[in-house]
């Protein structure tokens, strides 16, 4: 069945798809070097990401933004307008995007409802003016004189809980860039990914804050099915992300909905020592491992989809399979709407279910006359998926993404034969502590690196 509603979405990209793309990657290509040493060539790329914007409401702004900034004149309010113009091109390259595959999938989705802004003081002063800096002077010229700039304004901006989300990626930027000072002899910049944060930053610190707004909640009960959790592990945080479908109490249309939790850590903390990191959120934990229903009340549910994570309103309740959750739950639940700053085509994750495929070549789903690439990458330590056996799999819960101009399935969980025996494995199946023998001996020889890093720290507390 998935083969038939995925034959039209595997093909070509959406018309427009491309060549929006390049006005992004032409905009990008100027930060690289600065909005001081625009060229003709550059010039002509902001002028063509300014054309594309003509109809729209921006248009105007976008075109005297381009001319100012050509003629030398480079303002943080011209920089703001063509931020916005990038991140309105990447919008509707997601939602056409999206639009596809909810259509395949017969996915109905929520309608957006912006929030009204909050009043408060403009706060993001320094913020503008540090992202004003790293315009003009373009990644290339990028030292550690220009990154240690913006650490008084990261601390203060990290202050007001407020403004905690701005704080934490314009402090995600600058460690990135001091990891590669100077950049002018870095062998390769991450051009989009330094540009999506620049851009996400400076639409976050607009004076009003607008683009801060909480999203609109409502407080929810009910159980939560889970279908599975994806893993994102860094060198200095670890956040699983859970997705499900909440079955709400007392009747009403069944959703989709994420639960984040996140935390900090050091590099060498990693494999399944990182679900220890976890352990505030024990009601969670259980339900990943022994693959039980949540029971949640009162608990606040934004309008993107995020479950503002209690877990006192929690408890774990009966088993409950998630590939059965999915073949009878999944097809007709409700998908959230996406949050205005999160339309971009790295966001999309939607899960799906996939089942009676062959893998190909180890990374390549085969459905009837069609084929999904896998993406093997996204596969975390702390679990017992494998590659291996999702080689071996014939069944699958997965994230469908658009990555690198194609669609990819991101496994959460499988089905799968080893040994002419069947064999299942979720990534949260190791969220008390792993159950393969082979791990548990392998840390047990490596010592319990979150304990002792604890004592470590709390001995210098002490001191």
């Amino acid at each position: 069945m998935l083969a038939v509603q995925l034959a039209g979405l595997l093909g070509s990209a959406p018309a427009g798809v491309d060549e929006a793309l390049d006005l992004v990657s032409g905009f990008d290509d100027a930060l690289v070097h600065g909005f001081t040493r625009l060229d003709a060539e550059r010039g002509a790329a902001l002028g063509a990401l300014a054309a594309s914007l003509a109809a729209s409401p921006l248009g105007a702004a976008a075109r005297e933004a381009v001319e100012k900034i050509t003629a030398g004149s480079v303002s943080e309010e011209h920089l703001a307008v063509l931020a916005g113009g990038r991140a309105a091109l990447l919008g509707a390259v997601h939602d056409a995007l999206l639009d596809g595959l909810d259509t395949a999938l017969g996915r109905a989705r929520g309608r957006w409802t912006q929030p009204a802004p909050p009043q408060r003081e403009d706060l993001l002063g320094g913020c503008r003016a540090w992202l004003h800096e790293l315009a003009l002077t373009g990644w290339r010229g990028v030292d550690h004189d220009l990154v240690s700039s913006a650490d008084r304004t990261i601390e203060s901006l990290l202050a007001v809980p407020a403004l905690r989300r701005p704080a934490v990626l314009l402090d995600g930027l600058a460690a990135e860039l001091r990891a590669s000072c100077p950049v002018a002899t870095a062998e390769r910049i991450p051009v989009r990914r330094w540009a999506d944060l620049w851009s996400r930053a400076l639409l976050l610190s607009q004076a009003g804050g607008r683009a801060c707004a909480a999203e609109p909640a409502e407080r929810v009960s009910g159980r939560l099915l889970v279908l599975g959790v994806d893993v994102h592990e860094h060198d200095t945080a670890v956040q699983a992300q859970v997705h499900a479908v909440l079955e709400p109490s007392g009747g009403g249309e069944h959703r989709l909905a994420r639960v984040s939790v996140s935390v900090a850590k050091v590099d060498t903390i990693a494999g399944p020592a990182v679900w220890k990191l976890l352990a505030d959120h024990p009601v969670l934990l259980r339900a990943l491992a022994e693959r039980r229903v949540l029971e949640i009340s009162d608990m606040p549910l934004l309008a993107g989809g995020d479950l503002v994570w209690q877990d006192e309103a929690a408890a774990a309740g009966e088993p409950a399979d998630p590939f059965t959750t999915a073949r009878v739950l999944l097809a007709g639940a409700l998908a959230p709407a996406v949050p205005p700053l999160e339309r971009h085509p790295v966001r999309i994750a939607e899960p799906v279910l996939i089942e009676d495929y062959t893998v190909k070549e180890g990374s390549r789903l085969e459905l009837g006359e069609h084929g999904l690439d896998l993406d093997l990458d996204r596969l975390p330590s702390c679990g017992p998926l494998t590659p291996e056996l999702v080689a071996a799999s014939s069944a699958c819960i997965g994230l469908v993404r658009w990555d690198a101009g194609r669609w990819k399935a991101q496994p959460l969980a499988v089905r799968a034969t080893v040994g002419r025996k069947p064999v299942e494995a979720h990534n949260g199946d190791w969220a008390l502590g792993p159950t393969d023998p082979k791990v548990v001996k392998a840390q047990a020889r490596s010592g319990d690196s979150v304990a002792v890093l604890r004592e470590r720290a709390g001995r210098l507390l002490r001191k």
